[in-house]
């Protein structure tokens, strides 16, 4: 369908795309080396030694240069400006293989995501998100802060802008009939991000259809959105059972299915469809997907995995996909 708002993906197509473009914003600012510490004592200190007095020393100065640049290394390390790049064992807010965006607490996701930003992005997000929360909800045909979330790809880059739309709808406190507006008419990135609110924004199950409708696209990127703990929470056990066999059968790993342990559990209608799926495939001469016997375990710990695919040959693509 049309879409009403401006595309992000169309140049120069967004609200206000007669700015020059900013620097997207995929890191922080580059944070100079720390200079090596100086040696002990100073220089007019260093001549008056004599040459008996230098000798001695002579083997353990470089010892005392290491450590005295180790300690200073370590100090740069730790009292890192707020500008610095992320450490690299702080979870990612984007990742959702380690920290999923729907899990994450706003204020959290706020300052990991910010500490990732240029300034120019931002200053661009603390504008978005302060004019999304002095006008929340929906305001006339379009409001201000669903603007926001069209240009976000481009102000905060492809790497930060479901983070960045996420945290405008928690701003503009959307509800489900926002939420929905605003993913039937978005891209598909922004109906990530809405999918990823959901379990903060809607306690109920009204924001269902939008689940609904992704796990009926082979988008991995929503199919992952889609299992998130809103679906874990509020999908039947028919619709559930048919999302982890979407998920096997595009390939979006079941680690992004929330709660998969608790709801695949002695689940033997869950079971009984594992089997005849990778009946299926083996069948065929297809592979197996090593996640469906992850799966299989949970449904039954005493079940056996399917036997491997036989070497498909000639009959690679004429099996059925259910």
């Amino acid at each position: 369908m049309t879409h009403p708002r401006s595309s992000p993906a169309t140049p120069g197509a967004d609200t206000e795309g007669h700015h020059p473009h900013t620097k997207s914003g995929t890191g922080s600012e580059a944070v100079p080396d720390a200079e090596s510490p100086p040696r002990a004592g100073t220089q007019p200190e260093a001549e008056a030694r004599t040459d008996a007095d230098a000798q001695p020393n002579a083997d353990a100065q470089p010892d005392a240069d290491a450590q005295a640049q180790a300690q200073a290394q370590a100090q740069t390390d730790t009292e890192a400006p707020p500008d610095a790049p992320h450490p690299p064992d702080a979870p990612h807010p984007a990742d959702l293989r380690s920290t999923p965006l729907a899990l994450t607490p706003p204020t959290d996701l706020r300052a990991h995501l910010t500490t990732r930003l240029d300034t120019a992005a931002r200053n661009w997000l603390h504008r978005a998100l302060d004019e999304a929360a002095a006008n929340p909800g929906t305001h006339g045909p379009i409001s201000a802060w669903e603007l926001r979330i069209a240009e976000a790809g481009r102000r905060c880059g492809p790497e930060h802008a479901d983070a960045a739309r996420v945290l405008i709808l928690h701003a503009a406190r959307a509800d489900a009939d926002a939420l929905t507006r605003v993913y039937f008419q978005g891209t598909a990135a922004e109906r990530r991000a809405v999918l990823h609110a959901l379990p903060h924004l809607v306690p109920g199950p009204q924001a269902l259809p939008l689940v609904e409708d992704a796990l009926r696209t082979n988008d991995t990127r929503l199919l992952a959105a889609a299992v998130g703990p809103y679906a874990a929470r509020h999908l039947d056990s028919h619709q559930w059972r048919h999302a982890v066999l979407k998920c096997l059968f595009t390939g979006v790993h079941v680690d992004t299915v929330a709660d998969l342990d608790r709801r695949a559990h002695r689940d033997t209608e869950l079971a009984r469809m594992l089997g005849d799926y990778a009946a299926e495939r083996t069948a065929a001469g297809r592979s197996v997907p090593d996640d469906l016997h992850r799966v299989l375990t949970l449904t039954d710990p005493t079940a056996t995995p399917p036997a491997p695919a036989a070497d498909p040959g000639s009959r690679g693509t004429d099996g059925k996909e259910s």
